[in-house]
């Protein structure tokens, strides 16, 4: 049974730090401003408390990982670019040349770059499983033993020529729907490109529906191994108390399974930001999530949710290095 480790994990998840949010809860409600002037910054400091399990957070070991990942449904056609691009940009990201390259810098973060197999792309999903269940579960395998168990958070980010389908076979398989409805052009396919990539989505389905099981079914019949090992690294993160940050469109529909495994799962983990890639937004809402940022991007590797960690960290150090209004000798507000 070589999902029962993962099963596993998601039977046994932690559940976040009561005493820790509560503390944190209580501090944020002395610190110097009124309340709720910070925002969302709030509410993100005390998340990061909660799962870190710590009343004060941290984001100062930042861990960015980029899985990379060759699939065999880019022999339908449906991708702008051909699959050689992926190992190219491995070795982009591995010269520091990518946009993620330049992002961990400016959030101090860490990058780890991790291909799989990408002289042995997944079978075409059109056609049958894109992996074996031992396959799937080795890639989650990988991405679980990635994670730096110390890190404050992570950033979980992708790259792989046609994962933009396998990303909305993914996320139509847990939410439903019409292929329409999750395809988009990806690294810049035409209307007609994106009208055939919908057909494949659609017949694709149709083949796989009748014998769909649960979500690590879901993962290794339409999934890439990449999108698995980044689904690993969301359960190891939540195992060791590690906040996520999902980047972009492929990096949402790999926790996709998860969710449909057991919705709380993810509650350790938040979108980075909402894609330019039509079908994120409508995805982000059926994972309960909210995106921290919209900047009309959608490079995928990261680059969202490495440019988020500089908002936790703002949550962070407000949180932590504010005064009260005790310390600071400031009067509060009068009561009515």
């Amino acid at each position: 049974m070589p999902f029962q480790p993962f099963r596993d994990m998601i039977a046994n998840q932690p559940g976040a730090d009561a005493e820790s949010a509560e503390a944190a809860r209580n501090r944020n409600a002395e610190l110097t401003k009124p309340p709720g002037a910070l925002g969302r910054l709030e509410d993100l400091a005390i998340w990061a408390a909660a799962w870190q399990g710590r009343p004060s957070p941290r984001a100062e070991s930042i861990q960015a990982l980029v899985f990379a990942g060759n699939h065999g449904i880019t022999a339908q056609g449906v991708s702008a670019f051909p699959a050689e691009v992926t190992v190219q940009m491995v070795a982009n990201f591995e010269g520091g040349g990518a946009a993620i390259n330049q992002l961990c810098q400016v959030a101090g973060a860490t990058l780890g770059v991790h291909a799989l197999e990408l002289e042995r792309p997944t079978a075409d999903f059109s056609q049958g499983p894109a992996m074996s269940e031992a396959e799937c579960a080795d890639a989650m395998a990988l991405g679980a033993a990635k994670l730096d168990r110390q890190a404050d958070l992570l950033c979980l980010g992708e790259m792989g020529i046609g994962n933009t389908t396998s990303a909305a076979a993914l996320s139509m398989a847990a939410f439903g729907g019409t292929a329409a409805e999750w395809v988009g052009p990806g690294t810049g396919l035409d209307v007609a490109g994106v009208r055939h990539k919908a057909e494949v989505v659609e017949a694709a389905l149709a083949l796989h529906r009748p014998d769909m099981g649960d979500g690590f079914d879901i993962l290794r019949r339409l999934g890439g191994r990449e999108i698995a090992a980044m689904c690993g690294a969301i359960l190891a993160a939540r195992k060791h108390r590690v906040p996520v940050l999902l980047d972009g469109f492929v990096s949402c529909a790999a926790a996709a399974p998860l969710h449909a495994l057991d919705p709380a799962t993810l509650a350790h983990c938040q979108v980075a930001h909402r894609s330019a890639e039509p079908a994120h937004i409508r995805l982000v809402a059926a994972l309960g999530k909210a995106p921290l940022l919209d900047l009309g991007m959608r490079l995928g590797e990261a680059s969202g949710a490495a440019l988020a960690a500089n908002v936790i960290k703002a949550a962070v150090a407000t949180h932590t290095g504010m005064a009260t209004f005790a310390e600071a000798a400031v009067s509060e507000k009068l009561e009515d």
